[in-house]
């Protein structure tokens, strides 16, 4: 991961003039070295310290792209040190360290957030404006299915909770923009099935209910051979008057009710317009332009820790229900 976002910095004329690399920390300096010298950085500072790193360098922002265990420990020096952070998702391995590094963040008086990509992607973005302008009337319900037969190897194999910690995190915080609706409950269910090559919780399937009587549900899987869906999932998105349907990639379908008579009405197909601001589609170089631009204006990131807390509680109270096999609560980030 940290390849992509150097990769976005290097392709993006905007974070190229503004963005400059002044160290690479790995537990493994043999690593960050050929980092560097992949993307052809020749005046950085390497070790293994990130304390040590940033009293050198003095950065203005720390990039963590490090795996989700050693988040916190590294976001709180970060922090502590006077950075901005950046954080590869999830923000956190636990809903109280999510709090306690927001908590962090305000007292630094610093910019935590958090690279939710996916929500800055054109097809993303496309839903939510289609949405809010009311061409399918009233949103009553998102459906998403994402489906693919992945073949990691090395830690995602082993950790528990694979699919919604490490994955539908994605799903659900899009879903959340899309519908620009609170998460209020979730009923959930994991389970591994025959012939997983994960420990443990590799599929999931889940209910929640958002404000305004808005329903979401997503079925999942990361091992499911033979039809994968897009990475982004499948969306259906449901209104009062129609209906928007999202294949993940290219291919957008959206109609609503045309006739007034019949047992099933009359339908007309409805244009899905792209959306009006290309700089907000770019995934990564998105998410990093984003963060960039709210430090120099002294404004909040889309993704800042303290709104993005609250799809990490859909993640933790999708885990609690499945853990539990009941219907959960969410409010304010919490389960």
């Amino acid at each position: 991961m940290a390849k992509g976002w150097l990769k976005a910095i290097a392709e993006t004329p905007g974070l190229q003039s503004t963005v400059r690399i002044v160290g690479l920390v790995d537990v493994n300096p043999q690593a960050a070295k050929a980092l560097a010298e992949a993307f052809e950085l020749t005046d950085v500072v390497i070790g293994s310290s990130l304390e040590a790193v940033l009293a050198e360098t003095r950065a203005d922002i720390l990039f963590d792209v490090v795996i989700p265990a050693a988040r916190h420990e590294v976001v709180s020096t970060g922090l502590r040190l006077g950075c901005h952070v950046l954080s590869e998702k999830p923000m956190a391995v636990s809903l109280e360290e999510g709090r306690d590094l927001v908590r962090r963040s305000e007292a630094a008086d610093r910019i935590h957030a958090i690279v939710q990509n996916r929500r800055f992607i054109t097809g993303v973005r496309r839903m939510r404006a289609f949405v809010d302008s009311g061409a399918i009337g009233d949103l009553t319900g998102i459906h998403c299915d994402f489906f693919i037969g992945a073949h990691f190897g090395g830690f995602r194999e082993a950790m528990d909770n694979v699919l919604l910690l490490d994955m539908a995190i994605h799903t659900f915080d899009a879903a959340r923009f899309v519908a620009n609706k609170t998460p209020l409950a979730v009923y959930c269910q994991e389970t591994n099935p025959k012939g997983s090559w994960y420990g443990r919780d590799a599929a999931a399937n889940a209910i929640f209910e958002f404000s305004d009587d808005v329903t979401f549900t997503y079925r999942g899987s990361w091992c499911a051979e033979g039809a994968n869906t897009s990475w982004e999932s499948q969306w259906r998105v449901i209104g009062t008057k129609g209906t928007l349907l999202w294949d993940g990639a290219d291919a957008f379908r959206a109609h609503r009710v045309a006739g007034r008579d019949g047992f099933l009405r009359e339908l007309e197909a409805i244009e899905v317009p792209q959306p009006a601001d290309d700089a907000k589609t770019n995934g990564h170089a998105s998410v990093i332009s984003d963060f960039i631009a709210s430090i120099r204006e002294g404004s909040k990131p889309e993704t800042a820790s303290n709104d993005n807390i609250n799809s990490l509680a859909m993640v933790f109270a999708a885990i609690e229900s499945a853990r539990s096999r009941q219907r959960v609560t969410l409010q304010n980030g919490t389960i």
